[in-house]
C-alpha cells in the first residue's frame, strides 16, 4: 500500500476517497531504560532505547493505519501526519498516533 505525506501521487489519479484513517501505538518506558537515558542526557549523545521503542511505536501505528485503510478497500493513504506526544504519569509512555485519507488510486 502506498502511503504519502503529500496531497497526491505523481503518475497516479485518486479515484475515489475512502476517508480518514489513524494508527496509534502507546509504548512504556521502563525503569532501566530510563536510567541509561537520564546518565546520556547527562554526558550527551543520542538515547539508542527510547530511539528504538519510538520506531517500534512508529512501525506499529503506521500498519494500523494501513489495516483500517485496506478494511475500507483503499490501496493507498496520502495526508499522512505523524504525531508525537509523551503520555501516562510523570510521562512515563510515549505514544505515536498517524492519520491520512484513505483512496483509491489508479
Amino acid at each position: 500500500m502506498i502511503m504519502t505525506t503529500t496531497p497526491n501521487i505523481d503518475g497516479r489519479k485518486i479515484q475515489s476517497y475512502h476517508g480518514i484513517v489513524t494508527g496509534e501505538a502507546i509504548m512504556g518506558a521502563n525503569v532501566v531504560r530510563d536510567v541509561f537515558a537520564s546518565i546520556t542526557d547527562i554526558i550527551g549523545g543520542r538515547s539508542g532505547a527510547y530511539e528504538e521503542k519510538l520506531q517500534d511505536a512508529r512501525e506499529i501505528a503506521f500498519q494500523e493505519m494501513q489495516q483500517n485503510a485496506a478494511h475500507l478497500g483503499a490501496n493507498a493513504v496520502v495526508g499522512v501526519d505523524i504525531d508525537y506526544e509523551v503520555v501516562g504519569q510523570s510521562g512515563s509512555m510515549l505514544m505515536v498516533s498517524v492519520s491520512g485519507t484513505a483512496v483509491t488510486v489508479v
